[in-house]
């Protein structure tokens, strides 16, 4: 299994010390924010570019996904809502359009330090945006990204999450059938499908061919809390053991996102236990 950090562990620090920090625990990929501390898609130009990808090569870092999720770096003051605003189905015309050109922007970033794929999410479904409007909306919005894709080769990753307009894997499996697009896809988020009460079994199954990137996190029961890997109870060996029959070849990539205090002992004690895990 390749084993790789998300460097949003490490929103107290740069971008390129988090690079250092995370080659420093032994992994050897790195999901890099496309937010703020990191690489916010608006402050992206081609000299931060460059020296991105001079420091992959010289840590010898591949990257697993272009982390687009959310955008702090958006607001100068952050709404109710900020996690998931602007969406793709936001109710505001102006918040849609303005999320799609992050997300073209973070595209072009992945193509030009040599990722295969980025992660987004649906949204949530706000004020104005019912569930059957929003159907339309994010077909709508999600157009001429998938375009985007195809035509930069750059795969793209929907992650579900509890309380998501796209929260179960089987609603993600429908999209990626309905667009018809080969560069849709998951970043799936295992530890979401258990705290919602998916069979992570059936999900890995279900999105055989599909996952671009598989976060890991450890959890306290059912609670949407992510752990370093070790330190809750998420089924570990069931997770392994379906990933073996599926014969998945992409990253595992850490995400921590919790653990800002104390990211470089949260990132050494993960590759402890997810490297005996998998050569055991």
């Amino acid at each position: 299994m390749k084993l790789a950090f998300s460097t949003n562990a490490y929103t107290r620090h740069t971008l390129f010390d988090a690079l250092a920090g995370i080659k420093r625990a032994g992994f050897s990929g790195v999901e890099i924010l496309a937010d703020a501390p990191h690489a916010y898609p608006d402050i992206i130009d081609a000299r931060f570019t460059a020296k991105v990808v001079d420091e992959l090569e010289r840590l010898e870092l591949t990257v697993s996904n272009v982390n687009a999720n959310c955008s702090f770096g958006y607001w100068r003051h952050a709404p109710p809502e900020p996690y998931f605003e602007p969406s793709l189905i936001s109710p505001d015309a102006t918040l849609r359009a303005d999320r799609q050109r992050l997300i073209a922007k973070t595209l072009d970033f992945a193509a030009a330090i040599g990722a295969r794929n980025i992660s987004i999410t649906s949204g949530r479904l706000l004020g104005g945006m019912p569930p059957a409007k929003a159907a339309a909306q994010f077909a709508e919005s999600m157009k001429p990204l998938l375009d985007q894709a195809e035509s930069l080769a750059i795969d793209v990753g929907i992650e579900c999450e509890p309380g998501l307009y796209v929260e179960y894997v089987t609603e993600l499996k429908h999209w990626c059938d309905q667009r018809g697009s080969k560069r849709l896809g998951a970043n799936l988020d295992i530890g979401h499908s258990v705290v919602i009460g998916e069979s992570i079994a059936e999900v890995v199954s279900l999105m055989k061919g599909r996952t671009w990137n598989l976060h890991v996190e450890d959890l306290p029961g059912r609670k949407h809390y992510h752990l370093v890997p070790g330190d809750g109870n998420f089924p570990w060996q069931d997770l392994k053991s379906a990933l073996q029959l599926t014969g998945y070849d992409r990253f595992a990539t850490v995400e921590l996102y919790t653990q800002w205090q104390a990211p470089q002992d949260a990132a050494e004690r993960s590759y402890r236990f997810l490297s005996n895990l998998w050569n055991r």
